[in-house]
């Protein structure tokens, strides 16, 4: 049976052009132009996956709400943000509402079929017993791929993939330098210096809430970031 996604996106153009790029990797593909008629539909039958972006024509934060109304619905469904709107406060608050990734419209195709893609595994392994193959320890780390989620002295991270994929690319390795494209490349992201640093801030503070001592990753001034050694 296809996975069925659903976009809710207002200008047509774009939303037929990734319904189309979705549907040619074997999914199947409901497209909404707005709030009240998505919802009609997902109070009906909820999606496998929903993207969604944020302004919907006239109702500039409907992407927000729709997030809420759908987590209300369901705590498990994958939830990815697909905006123009690229600031740390929109990022920030679709995380909060429950989103498990936010990203921007300038993201290749490639890339979001790969987000997609993963988003599912994850749900798939969820289902299924953990592989200590796919788990990585680091001192008071755990990361385990193959479920998509990490923990820190036993809290579980609220991360989305992006940050994931960062913070594996960087422990991997504990001691080595990663730079921009090293985490670009392992990320599955095509961005530039500032918003890299954006995601290291996001992830330092995600882990500081967690433990205030937090000082594992650390900025090498010219080069990159590397995760300390234990």
């Amino acid at each position: 049976m296809s996975r069925r996604v659903a976009i809710v996106e207002d200008e047509p153009a774009i939303r037929d052009n990734y319904a189309d790029v979705l549907r040619r990797q074997g999914y199947e593909v409901q497209t909404y132009a707005d709030r009240p008629s998505a919802m009609k539909a997902f109070n009906t039958r909820l999606p496998d996956l929903a993207i969604l972006d944020i302004g919907l024509g006239d109702d500039v934060e409907g992407g927000f709400e729709l997030c809420r109304e759908l987590r209300e619905l369901s705590k498990s469904l994958p939830i990815i943000f697909l905006t123009a709107r690229e600031s740390d406060f929109d990022t920030v608050s679709g995380l909060r509402l429950g989103a498990d990734d936010y990203l921007t419209k300038d993201i290749s195709l490639t890339h979001l079929t790969a987000r997609i893609a993963a988003l599912f595994r994850r749900v798939e392994a969820l289902r299924s017993p953990p592989d200590n193959d796919d788990i990585l320890h680091r001192n008071k780390l755990i990361i385990d791929m193959q479920r998509m989620h990490a923990k820190w002295n036993e809290q579980l991270l609220d991360l989305t993939l992006t940050e994931l994929w960062i913070i594996h690319a960087l422990a991997k390795f504990p001691g080595h330098v990663k730079d921009r494209d090293n985490l670009m490349s392992e990320a599955n992201v095509v961005v530039d210096d500032s918003t890299i640093t954006s995601h290291i801030k996001r992830i330092r503070k995600k882990f500081i809430q967690l433990d205030p001592d937090f000082n594992a990753i650390e900025t090498v001034y010219g080069m990159g970031y590397r995760w300390k050694n234990d």
